[in-house]
């Protein structure tokens, strides 16, 4: 039993054998109801188990987790206090890892993620490995990671937090915290209509394979990789940008 625990029956036993009103009895009973039923970090609430969702990392080992085109897990990648953390040490190539066992096609993905000031990171998925791609990016669309508020040089819309990198500017007013802070992100990926969440804002919205989408990208930033977003499916990445950043409460479901 926990220590939140305790102290709420600590609270009810002084609350009965003080006489108080039977609302103050109910009021303290339903918190403690609620701290039973709250999910801790890297784990599955009942109905989220039924609904289809798994965990990419249990807060304990980066089993199923390796180097992108790469067989073990980097140096780079080490676990702190139930989160994966990127020690800042890769660069525009090399570092980023990948979830190996298994490729999604369309799917619902929820992180909780955190970076240094100053930082830059981002999640990619529909990557495909090949010797020939050097890094994730290549080939896979990217949800943004970044210090919004104190990156050290200024940002273009379409390189902003929460943004389609390079695809899709975001509205993330609102949404943004600073870095060292815990960020919620999602990415919905459907061709029914695909979105990108940060903190209970949507940030993006668009249609995969429509003629705007092949538009923007043909637009010229993905020519030096014609293999961008060519994969229908593929594997999810997380990105070593050369700066400290955390990842937990990795899910996912297909649709």
């Amino acid at each position: 039993m926990n220590k939140i625990k305790l102290l709420s029956f600590a609270s009810l036993f002084l609350v009965w054998s003080c006489g108080t009103s039977d609302k103050v009895e109910d009021s303290l009973e339903a918190e403690v109801a609620e701290v039973e039923d709250a999910v801790m970090d890297n784990t599955l609430s009942d109905d989220e188990r039924g609904e289809g969702w798994m965990l990419l990392f249990d807060g304990e080992s980066m089993d199923g987790w390796r180097a992108f085109n790469g067989e073990s897990l980097p140096d780079s990648w080490v676990i702190e206090d139930g989160a994966m953390k990127a020690l800042g040490t890769g660069g525009d190539i090399g570092g980023d890892i990948v979830f190996g066992p298994m490729e999604f096609e369309e799917f619902e993905l929820e992180f909780t993620w955190k970076i240094e000031e100053g930082g830059n990171s981002g999640v990619m998925y529909h990557v495909v490995e090949d010797p020939k791609y050097k890094a994730p990016y290549e080939t896979g669309p990217e949800y943004q990671v970044i210090d919004q508020l104190g990156f050290p040089d200024p940002l273009e819309a379409w390189q902003s937090i929460g943004a389609d990198y390079a695809m899709y500017e975001p509205d993330y007013e609102g949404a943004v915290k600073p870095a060292g802070e815990w960020n919620v992100s999602r990415i919905v990926f459907s061709t029914e209509g695909s979105s990108y969440w940060l903190n209970g804002k949507k940030t993006v919205e668009f249609m995969p394979y429509s003629e705007d989408w092949e538009t923007r990208k043909n637009s010229g930033k993905w020519d030096a990789f014609p293999d961008y977003a060519i994969a229908k499916s593929g594997l999810i990445a997380l990105q070593d940008h050369g700066a400290e950043a955390w990842f937990k409460n990795i899910k996912i479901r297909k649709l």
